[in-house]
């Protein structure tokens, strides 16, 4: 199920937010990169993101949250699935329901792609538009491509 994530919520959200970075991210990215991500993906922004009405949480039928994603505007933004619940079709599910969303009130869906995500997101038919390289900690950089989806496609 996915629902629209109230604060208290807040603490789930971090948590697969938190993991997810932790456990994953350091497979493709350097110490800095991964410290870039967590500081990016800060408690502060999640709650503006959850006051806001942005945040989602998608729980099992237990009501135990495996996973979360933030529509801000025509962007899907923070999509994290937990590492143990990742492979059974969860992201999928949250990215359907995030395209949705954004393509009632527009024809293009936008995602700052992490290298990780990337293959996943060209399946599902996202170009990428930009390639960007940020300095972060430790002389490390962080690489992401920008990525669009036309609606209808």
């Amino acid at each position: 199920m996915i629902k629209n994530a109230a604060m208290t919520d807040f603490e789930a959200i971090r948590d697969i937010t938190r993991r997810t970075i932790n456990e994953i991210y350091p497979r493709y990215y350097p110490k800095g990169a991964v410290d870039f991500f967590l500081k990016h993906h800060s408690d502060e922004s999640i709650r503006r993101d959850i006051s806001q009405g942005l945040v989602y949480l998608l729980t099992d039928s237990e009501g135990i949250p495996e996973g979360t994603v933030t529509v801000k505007g025509n962007e899907i933004l923070r999509l994290f699935v937990l590492p143990e619940a990742q492979g059974k079709g969860l992201g999928r599910q949250l990215l359907d329901f995030a395209e949705a969303a954004v393509f009632e009130r527009y024809d293009e869906a936008v995602i700052d792609s992490s290298l990780a995500a990337k293959p996943i997101y060209l399946r599902r038919g996202y170009k990428e538009t930009e390639y960007n390289i940020l300095p972060a900690d430790n002389g490390d950089f962080l690489c992401f491509d920008i990525m669009k989806k036309p609606k209808g496609l």
